[in-house]
């Protein structure tokens, strides 16, 4: 069975830190592009950050550059999101995301793959950022 499992999320002070993982089960990532989107109530999903197949290139929404960090593990099938200074507007439900066109890695540097562009999906962790 193809799917990404994610953990991590919780409730967190402000200012407090999270890392969120993603476990690939049924396909490696070697390939991939992989992404964490995030869905507050009432609004949109937004893409927060991605990276490319070999690592060398991430992108972040401007809203978290320099607190959030993309990382990989394939020989683990692994994805995580290390969130720092976690503030109010981040509380949303996160999902991680892979797209097996590793032709898209190229552009990674520029800009994320579009939601529809990602091949699967997780269930979503929801991160709750209050006093």
């Amino acid at each position: 069975q193809l799917q990404l499992v994610e953990s991590g999320g919780g409730l967190v002070q402000p200012g407090g830190s999270l890392r969120l993982s993603c476990a690939a089960a049924g396909f490696t990532l070697d390939y991939a592009v992989i992404g964490w989107f995030r869905q507050a109530p009432g609004k949109e999903r937004e893409g927060v950050s991605c990276m490319s197949s070999s690592g060398d290139s991430v992108n972040y929404v401007d809203s978290v550059k320099g607190r959030f960090t993309i990382s990989r593990d394939n020989a683990k099938k692994m994805v995580y999101l290390q969130m720092n200074s976690l503030k109010p507007e981040d509380t949303a439900v996160y999902y991680c995301a892979v797209d097996f066109n590793s032709l898209r890695s190229a552009t990674v540097r520029h800009m994320c793959p579009p939601a529809d562009d990602y091949d699967y999906w997780g269930q979503g962790t929801q991160v709750t950022v209050s006093s």
